[in-house]
């Protein structure tokens, strides 16, 4: 498998909460492009790759993805620590804070909750690696 070490890869030191910006980084999070889609897709789509090399790579990309979203996941509890009830109010973030507080739970910023249904994994290699560009913000 992999080694996985107690430590970030770039360390996160977030001083000042900001419920707002907190919101916003929930869709990277667990959004329709997140790094939990894109972890899921990677690790979904390797088992239908024709050869070894891609299907290798696709593993090692969604490993990559899940370190991905470990730092958006500590980012955002950073941001969210220590946060008032006035502030949640304040913010627009009692929606998110009434059923999970400061936990990290998957969910786009509009509050919609994460769903296989935003990722795709077709056994298509060339309609699976255009989701993947797709996904990530490119194009072919």
């Amino acid at each position: 498998m992999f080694v996985y070490e107690k430590k970030l890869q770039y360390p996160i030191n977030i001083k000042r909460p900001n419920l707002k910006l907190a919101k916003i980084i929930a869709s990277q999070y667990g959004g329709p492009n997140g790094e939990l889609g894109a972890s899921l897709r990677y690790l979904s789509q390797r088992f239908a790759m024709p050869y070894e090399e891609l299907k290798a790579a696709f593993t090692d990309i969604g490993n990559e993805e899940l370190s991905h979203l470990e730092m958006v996941g500590t980012i955002i509890y950073q941001l969210t620590k220590g946060v008032s009830v006035e502030e949640v109010e304040k913010c627009g973030f009692a929606d998110y804070f009434v059923d999970h507080t400061t936990g990290i739970y998957p969910q786009s910023a509009g509050g919609t909750p994460f769903t296989a249904a935003m990722i795709a994994s077709s056994g298509d290699v060339i309609a699976d690696l255009s989701e993947n560009l797709a996904a990530d913000g490119t194009t072919l």
